[in-house]
């Protein structure tokens, strides 16, 4: 058994889904989702947590240039499966409610973007991860495009002239690699032992850099995010920020510091400082959001600037942080995202001047959604505490007063979030949020599943940690740059 039965598996599921009518083409995707999620867990039980890579596959590809169908599977590309596995099916849940026009191919393109991903996440061939990143670019193009918002043309253009020249940067530092290996390869592991004097890995550094930064994003690369967030269909949305963003993550952790541990000397303090510097100015711009969903798009920047500055801190805690973040991030934006899909699908409005008293007329509805509120502010017991926890304890080990500025994110976030929830939920309903309907069916199912998580990771996060424990030790260990 190998990791190409997660990639492919997909890519059939997705052709599959073409074949079938619009409203079975639904039902067909979330099938096909529950199964890769259902392989998935098979993997997971057959994974030893230790350092090793399992479950490869290193097939000839390209021959002539030394190309390599090279994947497999560690504790970190796990955590990366698992978190890609879990949401897409939830994703697809949270339509339920909706009709799309041409329906199959909606579907169809969210699991191509799934098959994408996981390359990207398991990808040990520097040639197949750009060649991943590209196909999980091209379905979310497709899926802004043709079903967002007003301005979706305008913005999604913007969005894949951002991504493209980041990855541009990308593909040119892999290239550079690959002159540089003794055999002329792209694989990974021959990468890392070149052995790069201080100046190239610079020069390898700003090149992955560039395109991880636009992805994540981090600031001033974000500019493209909230646009972007805002015009997509809330299923575009939540690819973006539960999945997506984290393919920018994993390639510091896999692809960059590893590959230039002396660029990360030179220029840790710089990018440190941004990481802070967006954590900050997210948070206060999120304070004057009257739109819900743009909100949590600005909450999402600072989220993940704290994670930033945990990784490059390089520390054991602060790549264990990132982890268990980047699930529970995942998790928690999601349900922040279909929150909002609820409340804009009912009342056909995301502005939270025009709402309140909605926890009166729907009770259910409020206590999932204060669930995912209190994830999201990363109260202690739930899923976003340990994570958070974890990324201050590595910046603090890298420098106090960072620490200080960047644990503002919470204070900024418990503050913007409860603010947004009261006038939300709470006072009197008025004539438009009198008539809402409490959640019902899917709805219920999907948050349900999403509450669950957030508690359940907050109270025993133990298990999840353990995934990654061994190949975090391993990295670091191997990877020093002090």
């Amino acid at each position: 058994m190998t990791v190409s039965i997660l990639i492919f598996l997909p890519v059939i599921a997705a052709l599959a889904v073409l074949l079938f009518k619009n409203e079975t083409a639904k039902h067909a995707a979330l099938f096909f989702a529950v199964v890769e999620l259902a392989v998935a867990g098979v993997f997971l039980a057959k994974f030893t947590p230790d350092a090793s890579t399992q479950f490869a596959v290193n097939a000839p590809w390209i021959v002539n240039f030394n190309i390599y169908f090279n994947a497999g599977i560690d504790g970190i590309s796990m955590m990366m499966v698992l978190l890609t596995t879990l949401l897409v099916p939830l994703i697809i849940l949270t339509t339920y409610q909706h009709q799309y026009k041409n329906a199959r191919a909606f579907y169809a393109l969210i699991l191509f973007m799934q098959a994408g991903l996981l390359v990207v996440f398991t990808a040990l061939d520097g040639f197949l991860f750009y060649v991943g990143w590209e196909a999980a670019l091209i379905p979310i193009y497709f899926i802004c495009s043709l079903w967002g918002g007003e301005n979706r043309v305008r913005i999604t253009i913007k969005f894949f002239i951002y991504t493209f020249a980041g990855s541009l940067f990308m593909l040119l530092g892999i290239i550079y690699l690959y002159l540089l290996t003794p055999g002329k390869t792209y694989d990974l592991h021959s990468f890392y032992n070149i052995g790069l004097p201080p100046e190239k890995q610079n020069i390898v550094f700003w090149a992955f850099f560039l395109a991880f930064a636009i992805k994540m994003p981090l600031f001033p690369f974000h500019t493209w995010q909230p646009d972007t967030y805002t015009e997509a269909p809330s299923a575009g949305t939540m690819m973006l920020s539960g999945i997506m963003l984290k393919m920018g993550i994993y390639g510091v952790i896999r692809w960059l510091i590893p590959n230039a541990p002396a660029g990360l000397v030179t220029w840790q303090n710089l990018v440190i400082v941004l990481s802070v510097i967006g954590v900050v100015y997210a948070s206060v711009i999120a304070f004057t959001q009257t739109d819900g969903k743009r909100l949590v798009a600005y909450s999402s920047i600072a989220h993940v600037g704290l994670i930033a500055a945990g990784i490059f801190a390089w520390t054991t805690q602060g790549l264990q942080g990132a982890m268990i973040q980047m699930l529970s991030h995942g998790i928690n934006v999601v349900g922040m995202f279909f929150i909002w899909d609820i409340i804009s699908t009912r009342l056909k409005t995301r502005d939270i001047g025009q709402l309140g008293g909605i926890a009166k007329v729907a009770p259910h509805f409020a206590i999932a959604f204060f669930i995912i509120v209190l994830g999201t502010v990363a109260l202690p017991l739930t899923n976003g505490f340990i994570g958070e926890f974890l990324l201050l304890n590595s910046v603090y080990q890298y420098n106090v007063w960072m620490a200080a500025i960047a644990g503002l994110t919470i204070i900024f976030g418990a503050v913007y979030m409860l603010r947004m929830y009261k006038k939300v939920m709470q006072g009197e309903t008025n004539a438009l949020t009198a008539v809402f309907a409490d959640i019902h069916g899917s709805e219920k199912i999907a948050l349900g599943i999403i509450c669950i998580l957030i508690i359940g990771i907050g109270i025993y996060p133990q298990p999840i940690l353990h995934i990654s424990a061994a190949a975090v030790e391993n990295l670091i260990n191997t990877i020093k740059i002090r």
